[in-house]
C-alpha cells in the first residue's frame, strides 16, 4: 500500500496540534496548575506583601501605618523544536490496524498524516510532562520544573526532607509535609499534595489495612487492598499524581501559585508534515514542531516541598 502525505500543516491549525501536544501533559490536562497561554515573550507575575496594616482608630489619617511590598516573578517560556524523520513503512502497519477497527483508540485518525502527528505529540506531551516538574534548562529539550526552581531559589524556606518513600512511613513523611504549610495557605481550597508515582503506590497500599497507623485489619472503608487510585485525600487535602516528578517528591501548593506559560498561538508555533518522497524519493516523513513552553511560581514560601535524600 502506498500512502503519500500531501498536507502541510501551518499556522492557525497548527495550534489545535501544539495545544495536544503540550496540554496532554498529565498535570495540564487535569488542570492541576494555572494556565497562562499566549505569552509572547514574558509575563510578569506581581507579589504582594504587606506588614501589619490594622491599626487603632484616630480622627486623622495616619500615613505610613503599613508597608505594601511589591516584587515580581518571570516566567519566560523557552523555545523548543521537534525535527524527526519517520518512515513511512515503520508505521503503515498500526496506521492500517487502527482504521480496520482494531484499535482501542475512541478517535481514529482519518489519514496517516493525522496518525503522524498524533504519535509525535504523545511523546512531546510526555516530555512536557517531565520538564513542568522535573526539566532542568541545562539539558536540551528541557526548561527548569518547579522542584529544579525551588532548590535554586535562596529566598525558599520550607524544604522538608527524609527517607526513601516505603509503605511503612509514607503517611509519617506526608503528615510531615502537612505539618510545613503555612498557617495562611492551610484550608485553602486550591491547596493540594502533588505527589510523585511512588508515594502515590505507597500510600493507597497504606489504606489497605495497617493497623498501626489506623485503618485496621482490613483497611480503609474494609476493602483491603481494593482501594481505587484516584480521588485520595490526606488531612483533608486532595492527593495527586505527578508523574514526571522525581521519588519521593510531595509539593504542598496551591493550584492559583504555580504557573505554566506557553505562546500556544504566537508566530513560534508551527507543526509540519513534509514527505520526502517527491523529494529524494525516499518513503521519510518529517516532522517539525515549534513551540514555547516554562513553569514559574508566585510566592516560593507558599509552597512546601518535600524530597528523598
Amino acid at each position: 500500500m502506498s500512502v503519500s502525505l500531501t498536507t502541510t500543516y501551518a499556522g492557525e491549525f497548527s495550534g489545535k496540534y501544539i495545544a495536544a501536544a503540550l496540554l496532554s501533559a498529565d498535570t495540564l490536562d487535569k488542570g492541576l496548575i494555572t494556565v497562562m497561554p499566549n505569552v509572547k515573550f514574558k509575563s510578569v507575575i506581581q507579589k504582594a506583601s504587606t506588614d501589619d496594616i490594622v491599626k487603632d482608630a484616630s480622627c486623622a489619617f495616619e500615613p505610613n501605618q503599613g508597608t505594601l511590598t511589591l516584587t515580581e516573578a518571570i516566567l519566560q517560556p523557552e523555545e523548543f523544536q521537534v525535527n524527526m524523520d519517520i518512515c513511512k513503512k515503520d508505521l503503515h502497519d498500526s496506521w492500517e490496524a487502527e482504521n480496520m477497527g482494531f484499535s482501542s483508540f475512541d478517535n481514529l485518525a482519518p489519514n496517516f498524516a493525522d496518525f503522524v502527528l498524533a504519535h509525535v505529540a504523545s511523546k512531546v506531551a510526555d516530555r512536557t510532562e517531565k520538564n513542568i516538574w522535573s526539566g532542568s534548562t541545562a539539558v536540551s529539550g528541557q526548561f527548569d520544573g518547579f522542584t529544579t526552581l525551588l532548590d535554586a531559589d535562596g529566598d525558599f524556606g520550607n524544604g522538608v526532607t527524609g527517607a526513601a518513600i516505603t509503605t511503612a512511613n509514607v503517611v509519617a513523611e506526608l503528615g510531615k509535609t502537612v505539618d510545613a504549610i503555612p498557617t495562611a495557605v492551610y484550608g485553602s481550597e486550591d491547596l493540594y499534595l502533588y505527589a510523585a508515582s511512588d508515594v502515590i503506590r505507597a500510600y493507597t497500599r497504606s489504606l489497605g489495612g495497617y493497623a498501626a497507623q489506623g485503618e485496621g485489619a482490613n483497611g480503609y472503608e474494609g476493602k483491603g487492598n481494593n482501594q481505587v487510585l484516584g480521588n485520595l485525600f490526606f488531612d483533608g487535602i486532595p492527593v495527586v499524581a505527578i508523574r514526571g516528578a522525581a521519588a519521593g517528591t510531595i509539593i504542598a501548593a496551591e493550584k492559583s501559585n504555580l504557573f505554566f506559560g506557553t505562546g500556544l498561538l504566537n508566530d513560534l508555533n508551527e507543526v509540519r508534515v513534509i514527505d520526502m518522497a517527491e523529494n529524494d524519493g525516499s518513503q521519510n516523513v518529517r516532522i517539525v514542531m515549534r513551540f514555547t513552553a516554562g513553569v514559574q511560581y508566585a510566592q516560593v514560601n507558599d509552597i512546601v516541598y518535600r524530597k528523598t535524600v
